[in-house]
């Protein structure tokens, strides 16, 4: 594929991503207004939550501009781990309303509050139907993308969030059951934490250089030894520079000491990393037997 489809491809993702921004502002406001009007707790925290959303999807937006500097002498692995940096950020963000939602839903257990059921019902409606219009446009993206799956999140739970509001707007009407709106609301705050814990530690996984989840350095080892010419490997570090692109360095022990054919192993050994490990960068210290390791 060539580089002006990917950059072609890379503005039309972009210009989704903006159109994403725009619809959920406007429909922030509008939740944040229906709430204060209908006394509704869990629209607000849907309007808060949908607020998080169009920052996600901002902040991933602007992720991915940066992402597609070229490298340069400050930035020698160029800028792809950008996009990590914004989903740290979403998901740090999705955690705290979650613990925020808890909270005011804790709150209005022990101090209900009347709620305009048909207003709830309405404005939930019409989020949902936005929330749903916003993953689709997102879902395509978030397959490859961290940083958008982080924002992609944002949206489907805010979409099951207008599904929960719509529920409770209903049994208000039909019983004035106010206290569910703040049962829902807990709910949904419950969902929102599980979601920011459970794609959290890949990401700070990938930032603290981890290990690839499908890679062993045992077996990377023991693949290595059985090529020809290769007495032993040590000093194996294994590491993702961003969430597509991994990356090896090691000390190698050959027996051979004519350079051309050293030359070969190394061809050899980084055509098998990235059959079996898909490790594409690899860094290979030759070394002779007996030779000291300095490192």
């Amino acid at each position: 594929m060539t580089h002006e489809h990917h950059h072609h491809l890379g503005e039309a993702s972009d210009k989704r991503l903006s159109v994403a921004v725009v619809v959920n502002v406007l429909l922030t406001v509008v939740q944040v207004g229906g709430g204060l009007v209908s006394g509704s707790l869990s629209l607000i925290a849907d309007a808060l939550h949908n607020l998080g959303d169009a920052a996600a999807l901002g902040i991933a937006l602007f992720a991915r501009k940066i992402s597609r500097r070229p490298a340069n002498r400050l930035k020698t692995f160029g800028y792809k781990r950008a996009e990590l940096i914004a989903a740290l950020i979403n998901l740090t963000t999705l955690i705290v309303i979650g613990l925020y939602l808890s909270v005011e839903a804790l709150w209005r257990f022990i101090q209900p509050q009347e709620i305009h059921g048909w207003i709830v019902v309405i404005i939930a409606a019409a989020a949902l139907l936005v929330n749903t219009a916003t993953a689709v446009l997102t879902y395509s993206l978030s397959r490859v993308s961290i940083n958008v799956r982080a924002a992609f999140m944002h949206n489907l739970s805010d979409a099951l969030a207008s599904v929960a509001v719509i529920i409770a707007g209903t049994l208000i009407l039909l019983f004035q059951w106010y206290w569910v709106d703040a049962l829902l609301t807990l709910v949904i705050a419950g969902y929102v934490l599980y979601q920011g814990f459970s794609m959290l530690p890949e990401t700070i996984h990938i930032l603290m250089q981890g290990t690839p989840a499908h890679v062993s350095i045992d077996k990377v080892i023991l693949v290595l030894e059985s090529l020809e010419q290769v007495e032993s490997v040590h000093h194996v570090h294994v590491w993702q520079l961003d969430e597509h692109r991994n990356a090896l360095e090691a000390h190698v022990v050959v027996a051979d000491r004519n350079l051309m054919h050293i030359e070969v192993i190394k061809e050899r050994i980084r055509d098998r990393l990235k059959a079996e490990f898909d490790i594409a960068h690899s860094t290979l210290e030759i070394e002779i037997p007996k030779g000291e390791c300095k490192v």
